[in-house]
């Protein structure tokens, strides 16, 4: 496999009674591998696990604060609910291996493994023919999670994982928080197609932003809509377009533009999920109990139990056992255990076969297609982040392409690149001292340089805010590719770019670099 993984774990590698085999996928901050059940005293576990590393012993202190509120959040929410529709967690190990520093005091997750996330379903299948039952199923992990005190934070079709036997677990909840009252207090990030409108104007507080069950209804009412049509209830090509949309259906300037192939049951039950604001939101029960009698079950199922394994084998297995052929066209992978810290499992290693073999497969691969080219080598494992970032500007200029011909140019997106010669580091070549005034969302420099390395999740948001930042102090009317202009600012600086009246004669090399795979990352069509 090619994909850098951001906790590498060598085959064969033993934690606990587990032994680690091939690389499942991975993300910002963690990774997932293949587990095999190998030691004694462990009556009562499965043969095969998913273990989820989250390198807690190494990173800068701000990244390992993050990281270990993240992990703290997941891990109070596995041990305390045990129920039908959430993924399981059989237990949590700390690596104790002081000649492995990269690996030494990692938190490992071991997980019920699961064939593949919906996500990867519906890029080989973006209408499943049993959407339906998938849906029933994830309205009630929502009920279980809702009826426990607890908000998802984050529901979209990465986080929802489908067993072998083609039952449906939530997973992933690094974003999930426990009610306070009406509310609970969440970390300021989500995925934007799936955050209800309030919840992208609102304020943050020190206790993080809140959060209300209504939250989770209006992500399953997006999530209906996409995978009963195949497409989002809110028109736009972008996610950003879609937001802007969601913002005026909220503010009463935009109505729904639901899909005409959503059945008319469907078509009430994701109207009342998508309601303008939260108080006229249905409530997770009575969605329930819409749901069932829409997918046919007429509420007769007791709470929380799936359909009869006979009927659910019938009616998923054909479709997760798709043809290597068939998955790796459809960028899919049917072997995801869960989704890493942060971001998102982003990179899927994909379908494991019985000698060994691994293709790549990415169920992110996909995204944000119509702002930056899948097929010319950004890594997968960077372009939610990519896009994300370029999406939380919003400046002209700042484009997802223009963020990936960056990082191309400034480190073949090595995570790792260090060049002490020029204090440079990572996969943006930040100068710590420079780094420490962009790395933080809300503006303020950090307290210490931070110390290399850093991480893409820190280098490349960072990158973002500081083009945001150039992107108004450039003088209107240079010459050339304003992209090209912001690149060389980065390079050089803003004021060196409106002094030379364009591009510096020193940086015509890298600007003439940054050109060639701007137009090499840009989807036909797009300027």
């Amino acid at each position: 496999m090619t994909e850098t993984f951001a906790v590498t774990v060598p085959k064969g590698y033993r934690v606990g009674v587990w032994e680690v085999r091939e690389p499942i996928a991975t993300g910002a901050f963690g990774s997932v591998y293949a587990g095999r059940r190998v030691g004694e005293g462990a009556e009562g576990l499965p043969r095969t696990v998913a273990l989820k590393f989250l390198p807690t012993g190494t990173g800068t202190p701000r990244q390992l604060t993050h990281l270990r509120e993240l992990v703290e959040r997941e891990l109070a929410l596995l041990r305390r609910l045990h129920r039908p529709r959430l993924i399981r967690m059989y237990e949590t190990l700390t690596v104790d291996d002081p000649d492995r520093p990269e690996l030494d005091g990692a938190t490992v997750l071991v997980l019920e493994r699961a064939e593949r996330s919906l996500s990867t379903l519906l890029a080989s299948s973006p209408r499943p023919a049993d959407g339906p039952a998938l849906l029933a199923q994830i309205c009630e992990g929502l009920a279980q999670l809702h009826s426990a005190g607890w908000v998802h934070g984050d529901l979209k079709p990465g986080n929802v994982l489908l067993m072998a036997d083609g039952s449906v677990r939530l997973a992933d909840f690094n974003m999930a928080a426990e009610l306070d009252g009406t509310h609970a207090y969440t970390p300021a990030f989500s995925t934007a197609d799936y955050t209800p409108p309030e919840l992208l104007w609102c304020e943050i507080g020190e206790r993080g932003r809140r959060i209300r069950p209504s939250a989770d209804v209006w992500a399953f009412g997006v999530l209906a809509h996409l995978v009963l049509t195949g497409s989002f209830p809110l028109p736009g090509a972008t996610p950003a377009v879609r937001r802007d949309a969601a913002v005026a259906y909220a503010r009463g300037t935009d109505t729904l533009r639901l899909s005409p192939e959503l059945p008319d049951t469907w078509r009430e039950i994701v109207r009342a999920c998508l309601a303008r604001t939260h108080a006229d939101r249905i409530g997770v029960e009575a969605l329930l109990r819409r749901v069932r009698a829409a997918e046919g079950g007429g509420g007769r199922r007791p709470f929380g139990l799936p359909l009869p394994r006979q009927v659910r084998a019938a009616r998923l297995l054909p479709a997760l056992r798709r043809s290597r052929r068939e998955a790796a066209a459809a960028a899919a992978a049917p072997t995801a255990a869960t989704a890493a810290l942060g971001y998102g499992i982003t990179t899927w290693a994909g379908d494991a076969a019985e000698n060994g073999a691994a293709h790549a497969g990415a169920a992110a691969a996909s995204y944000g297609a119509d702002e930056l080219r899948t097929d010319r080598g950004v890594p997968p494992a960077y372009r939610l982040l990519i896009v994300e970032t370029a999406h939380d500007c919003g400046r002209e200029g700042v484009t997802p392409a223009l963020i990936a011909a960056m990082l191309k140019v400034e480190s073949n997106f090595d995570p790792n690149l260090s060049d002490p010669a020029k204090d440079e580091y990572g996969i943006a070549r930040w100068t710590p001292k420079v780094l420490r005034w962009w790395m933080n969302e809300d503006g303020t420099p950090g307290e210490t340089v931070p110390e290399p390395p850093f991480p893409p999740a820190e280098s490349i948001p960072a990158m973002g805010r500081y083009l945001c930042w150039i992107a108004p102090r450039l003088d209107t009317g240079l010459p050339g590719d304003k992209r090209v202009l912001l690149a060389a600012a980065y390079r050089t600086s803003y004021r060196k770019v409106n002094d030379a009246g364009g591009v510096p004669p020193k940086y015509r090399d890298y600007a003439e670099r940054i050109a060639y795979h701007l137009k090499e990352y840009t989807p036909p069509g797009r300027p």
